[in-house]
């Protein structure tokens, strides 16, 4: 194994282990990239009790922060209301205390942001970059096309600012039914990731949220949600496994 020398003492070359994840953050800390700051979460919806899946991205997430000398925040994928729970809450804390990662200070949720994730959806109305959809889903989900099969561009794509920011506000106050509309991002529904043809931004919800009670009847989808809360909290590897 290769040698490095530090005050004249041999110790093994530690990147000779690196998997390519290691890799990766050796090489932004190398090239400064983030300051040589290293800070990952584990973002669990509390929607039901930890897996086996979940102790293999515990592990990952919190050992990398530890080993590079960095912080990994826990931080609760808490939208959607209708299957969470404080239980589960509760009991994702227990088990990441069982497993030698217990938690300082209080855990993060997504519902922290949600006034922040709202102001900046109406920004990106604002710019002509988001649209509120009176499609249902089955119409959305055919629209998108297929691998290889353009999708199709919605007939509500091309509405005013004005009528999108009143309807939004709408839908923020309780008057439209569940599955009456969507807000949109509005990107190219031509792109060949789907990922990127006009995803989901909110969808009206009617249920009590178990930390924010009645006070909101929209909610942010994980697309919107969990890249923006990344960037809040100051994440700067977002490490994220397929077994989910």
């Amino acid at each position: 194994m290769p040698e490095r020398h530090t005050d004249g003492v041999a110790e093994p070359d530690e990147r000779e282990n690196d998997d390519f994840v290691r890799e990766l953050v050796r090489r932004d800390n190398d090239e400064g990239t983030f300051g040589g700051r290293v800070q990952t979460r584990f973002p669990p919806e509390p929607n039901g009790y930890l897996h086996i899946g979940h102790a293999k991205a515990i592990t990952l997430d919190f050992e990398l922060a530890r080993e590079f000398g960095g912080v990994c925040n826990l931080r609760f994928d808490d939208t959607n209301p209708d299957t969470e729970d404080t239980a589960y809450v509760d009991g994702i804390l227990e088990d990441l205390a069982w497993l030698g990662f217990p938690i300082e200070g209080e855990p993060l949720y997504a519902s922290d942001y949600f006034e922040q994730l709202y102001d900046w959806a109406e920004h990106l109305i604002e710019r002509g970059l988001a649209y509120v959809d009176d499609s249902d889903s089955e119409t959305i989900s055919a629209g998108r096309g297929g691998y290889g099969k353009p999708g199709v561009e919605s007939e509500y794509r091309d509405r005013g600012v004005e009528e999108n920011l009143d309807l939004f506000r709408r839908m923020r106050a309780g008057e439209f039914p569940e599955g009456s509309r969507v807000l949109r991002a509005r990107i190219d529904m031509q792109h060949e990731n789907m990922q990127m043809r006009d995803p989901v931004m909110y969808r009206i919800r009617h249920e009590h949220h178990h930390r924010t009670g009645d006070r909101w009847h929209i909610y942010p989808t994980y697309d919107w949600a969990h890249g923006q809360s990344d960037a809040i909290e100051g994440v700067t590897h977002s490490l994220c496994t397929l077994e989910f």
